[in-house]
């Protein structure tokens, strides 16, 4: 965690510098597209102006830039570098991500990632407008997008506290796991007034466990056996399919915005008794306070994870203005279902069950104050409402959440289960493109309280990862 503190110190001292009077470009370089042209016009200057621009092309900046981000809860903060690409034609926009990242346990990650935007050349159009309207990305239309990608990670500390709602503390054991992740998906827009969009994938999964010795608790093969922890013994590799639909409009003048989805994924584990499918309803809120100059903040399509670009078929592509923001806050209501399926006598190995405590193995925070992965179960409901704000118009603001969360073996335990409680507040950064930054302070449930920090895997702006279940 001091890492993510110190990646935190950071921006911070940037975002400091930046309310100053940023420094004037060197004409000569500005519409370089070289690497070195730009460090040599943002970072040349030995002065402190010259700071936060200098930050900005370091963590943000094509091709090559720093990548960092938390690689997985309990596994630390991950740095390396990222490369970025992109070619534009009159009909397609391709860009491509590649990116490697290692932390101080010894756990990795590294990846590579191709979009491909459809862009159909359309006749210019004349309208009236407003006078002096600032354009709002949220009113573009949304393009068909193909996405291919092949990631591989390695984590060597995972907890694993047995199924269901019943477990204890004592119970806590750990584990390693490596996963490659190799496939494609698809989305595309049927209803752009209502911002629905199709959305299809197909994966090959491939996990294989180990051993975590020399924690504080002990290794997950002294506890747990695989009758108590499915898929423990042998993993067998899995091809995931998936068919979704979300809707994701903007209302009553920009201030109600609904992010709604219904994802169907078939895992199929050929030879073995791990095959299931799972049906997940996700419905986000968020009430904006300031209309228009509360941002949206889900992930663009279009982008890879480390491309935090408004516009990719600009000459130049940029990342949002790092250190001015406008005054903005939201309330947000968010409900979480997933339920699985198996068929015959078949199971889903834990690994692949969702979690609530502390953060789920994407980084996704839940029932906060509890440790991380703390319940596992194949269902799982999740109802979480939250509140931020922006300290003045600083990139730094404040949150607070409330969790209740409840999960089941079988769907139908979903019913009678009890609510977990957990409450956070914190601080966040969400500064231009940079990774999004959390740093929270849970209590609330019956097991004390929890100190989180947690920087996105993601550049902000850019699209989300493979999901590792």
């Amino acid at each position: 965690m001091r890492h993510n503190r110190a990646l935190l110190l950071l921006l911070l001292t940037g975002i400091a510098w930046g309310q100053q009077t940023p420094p004037q470009p060197n004409p000569a370089q500005i519409d370089s597209p070289n690497e070195l042209d730009k460090l040599k016009n943002t970072c040349g200057a030995f002065n402190l102006k010259a700071v936060p621009g200098c930050v900005e092309e370091l963590f943000t900046g094509a091709p090559f830039h720093i990548a960092v981000g938390s690689i997985a809860p309990q596994n630390g903060f991950g740095a390396g570098v990222a490369y970025v690409g992109a070619k534009n034609t009159d009909n397609w926009r391709v860009n491509w991500n590649a990116d490697a990242v290692g932390s101080i346990n010894g756990s990795w990650r590294a990846g590579v990632y191709a979009k491909f935007v459809h862009v159909p050349t359309r006749m210019i159009t004349f309208q009236f407008g407003t006078k002096n309207l600032k354009p709002n990305w949220t009113d573009l239309p949304e393009h068909t997008v193909f996405s291919l990608y092949a990631q591989a990670i390695s984590l060597n500390k995972l907890t694993y506290f047995g199924l269901g709602a019943t477990t204890t503390e004592a119970g806590r054991s750990f584990y390693g796991m490596r996963e490659i992740i190799a496939g494609g998906n698809v989305v595309k827009s049927v209803y752009q007034p209502w911002r629905i969009s199709a959305y299809g994938e197909a994966n090959g999964r491939f996990v294989d466990l180990r051993p975590s010795d020399g924690q504080p608790s002990p290794t997950i093969g002294q506890l747990y056996t695989e009758a108590t922890a499915p898929g423990l013994t042998t993993q067998p590799g899995s091809f995931q399919l998936g068919e979704g639909v979300r809707m994701t409009p903007v209302l009553a003048n920009d201030r109600v915005r609904l992010n709604y989805s219904a994802t169907y994924q078939q895992y199929v584990a050929p030879g073995s008794s791990f095959s299931f499918q799972r049906l997940t309803f996700d419905f986000g809120h968020q009430f904006a306070l300031y209309s228009k100059t509360t941002r949206l903040l889900t992930p663009r399509n279009g982008n890879g994870p480390d491309d935090c670009s408004l516009d990719q078929g600009a000459k130049h592509p940029e990342c949002p203005e790092a250190f001015t923001r406008n005054l903005e806050g939201s309330f947000g209501l968010r409900l979480l279902n997933v339920l699985s399926m198996t068929p015959g006598g078949d199971v889903v190995p834990f690994y692949f069950q969702p979690t609530l405590g502390g953060s789920d193995i994407n980084g996704n925070s839940s029932l906060s104050s509890y440790q991380d992965y703390r319940f596992r179960a194949p269902n799982l409901l999740l109802l979480r409402e939250t509140f931020d704000h922006s300290i003045g118009k600083w990139p730094l603001g404040v949150a607070f959440t409330a969790d209740e969360g409840k999960l089941g073996m079988t769907r139908g335990d979903l019913g009678s289960a009890q609510w977990e409680h957990s409450f956070a507040a914190g601080l966040t950064l969400r500064a231009g493109g940079f990774p999004q930054i959390f740093l929270w302070f849970a209590f609330g449930g019956n097991e004390g309280t929890h100190t989180i920090a947690n920087a996105n895997t993601s550049l902000l702006g850019g699209s989300v990862r493979p999901s590792l279940f």
